[in-house]
C-alpha cells in the first residue's frame, strides 16, 4: 500500500503470471471496500506485457513497465 497526499491509498500487489483475469484482483478489490472513500487506485503488477483496466480504478500493468521510460 501506498498512501498520498490527503491520505489517499493506493494498493499494489505482484503476480507472477503472464496473464491476469479479473478474478486475480480480489484481494486489491476487497482493499478498496475496506479503504472506503480513501481508496485511490489498485495496481496489479504481472509477468503480461499489456495494460490492462478493470474498471476505473483497478489495473493490472506489466511489471517490466517499471524499467521503462
Amino acid at each position: 500500500m501506498l498512501k498520498g497526499p490527503g491520505g489517499r491509498l493506493v494498493g499494489v500487489e505482484v503476480k507472477s503470471a503472464g496473464s491476469v483475469r479479473s478474478d486475480d484482483l480480489r484481494g486489491l478489490e476487497d482493499f478498496a471496500e475496506a479503504a472506503g472513500r480513501k481508496f485511490h487506485r489498485g495496481v496489479l503488477l504481472y509477468g503480461g506485457d499489456t495494460s490492462v483496466a478493470f474498471g476505473s480504478r483497478l489495473h493490472a500493468v506489466p511489471i517490466a513497465s517499471l524499467w521503462r521510460w
